[in-house]
Parts: C-alpha cells; sequence; structure tokens
C-alpha cells in the first residue's frame, strides 16, 4: 500500500497543489519553533527557580534519598520560641550586649517506609550562626533538641545535639547545615502514616530567650554570610 500512496501524493503534486503543501510545512515548522521556544523558556524558568532557591539555602542540598513511601512523611518544623539563640550580657536588651547568636534558616527533610516497617526519617537543618561584641573567642558549642511527637498531642521521643562551630579569623558569621540520617519512629501498625507524627527542632534556650524569641525580638549581626560549614551529628538519633 505505501507506494501506492507515494504515488497519489506524487499525483497531487503536479496537479499544482505543491504551493498549499509548502504553506501548511511553513505553518507547522513555524509552530514547532514557536513549541520549542515556549518548552526552552519553560525549562530556563524552571532552572533560574532551582538556582536561586539554592542560593538561599547558600549551600549545596543535602544528598537526601527520593523513595516512594507507603504514605506522607511525617510533618517538621522549627519550634518559633526556640528558633533563634541570642546572647544578652545582663539581659541587657543592646546590640552592644549580644554575644553569640544563631537562628535556624532552613530545613530539608525525607523518609522511607512501607507495610508495618518504622518510619526512617533523615533532616538537614541550616543554622545561621553570629558572634556580637560580647562574644569571647572564634569557637563555640551550640546545642539544639530534636523532637517527635504524636501530631498535635505529646512528645514521644527528643535528644540533644551538639553543634560545635568555629568562626574563621574576622568573620563574625557563618552558616552550617547538620544533617540527621537514622530518626526511626516506630508504628503501631500498617495503617499509622507518618502525617500522624511531627519532627521538631529549636535550640537550647532559656526561659528569657525563649520569652525573647515569642515577643519578635531580634539582634542580627550586620554581616552577609562568607561561610559555609557542613557538620553531621554525632551519632544516630533513635526515637523509642
Amino acid at each position: 500500500m505505501r507506494p501506492t500512496l507515494v504515488a497519489l501524493f506524487a499525483g497531487l503534486a503536479l496537479a499544482g497543489t505543491p504551493v498549499l503543501t509548502v504553506t501548511l510545512a511553513a505553518q507547522a515548522q513555524s509552530r514547532s519553533e514557536r513549541e520549542d521556544d515556549a518548552r526552552r523558556r519553560a525549562e530556563s524558568e524552571q532552572e533560574a527557580k532551582k538556582k536561586q532557591k539554592e542560593k538561599e539555602w547558600n549551600t549545596t542540598p543535602a544528598p537526601l534519598p527520593s523513595v516512594k513511601n507507603a504514605g506522607p512523611c511525617p510533618y517538621v518544623k522549627v519550634l518559633y520560641d526556640a528558633a533563634r539563640y541570642v546572647e544578652l550580657k545582663d539581659q541587657q536588651e543592646t546590640a552592644n550586649a549580644v554575644g553569640y547568636t544563631g537562628e535556624i534558616t532552613g530545613l530539608r527533610a525525607s523518609c522511607s517506609y512501607k507495610g508495618a516497617e518504622p518510619i526512617k526519617l533523615q533532616v538537614a537543618a541550616q543554622f545561621a550562626l553570629g558572634k556580637g561584641p560580647q562574644a569571647q573567642g572564634d569557637t563555640k558549642v551550640y546545642r539544639y533538641w530534636v523532637a517527635v511527637t504524636a501530631r498535635n498531642q505529646f512528645v514521644l521521643a527528643k535528644q540533644d545535639f551538639d553543634l560545635k562551630v568555629k568562626f574563621p579569623k574576622d568573620q563574625d558569621r557563618v552558616v552550617v547545615v547538620d544533617t540527621l540520617r537514622d530518626i526511626v519512629i516506630p508504628r503501631s501498625k500498617a495503617t499509622v502514616s507518618g502525617s500522624n507524627f511531627e519532627v521538631l527542632i529549636g535550640f537550647d534556650v532559656t526561659p528569657e530567650m525563649a520569652e525573647f524569641n515569642r515577643l519578635g525580638k531580634r539582634f542580627r549581626v550586620n554581616a552577609a554570610p562568607q561561610t559555609t560549614q557542613t557538620a553531621s551529628a554525632g551519632g544516630a538519633s533513635q526515637q523509642q
């Protein structure tokens, strides 16, 4: 049949159809070029958005695997009252009284589970850390905690972690990404999904610091982050 079709189209061409054929071909080519241009613009915009997100993080994304789960992952968020760490000498709320500071500026998380298996969760937390006029030395050990809760109910487990930071010479701010790779949340049965749990993260703060945060007060070191450090928590976080 293919030779017959070819012959038929050849006959139409002899009958004066070439102008119409060329016109349709040109229109099809123009439409194809427009679609290609639109696709390239969309891909360019998507890549620009991705780069902007990475720039906001100011670091290379942590290699958190993407796994298809039996259900959604637990909610992971920063507790507002413990989102920032601000040392104030003699509780004076002035810029000159500021010692070491810290703020949790971003979170990324991934999880995996199937059947009745426990939920295995990985969390990468980004910290912006600084030192003010009252800071002593270039090294500071910040302490933060991670808590697993039954969503909107009660704490199931909580663990503290130390984050040791060294400020480079002549720099008063660094960005550190700390990754917790072994948070395990048991489930009583297969029908219990990750959405039943919540993971909270915050600095170990004093009651005065918590109140300072709760009222929305803040002191920031007047410097852009210049150094990025990557840390890994010492030991696994095993939730019971």
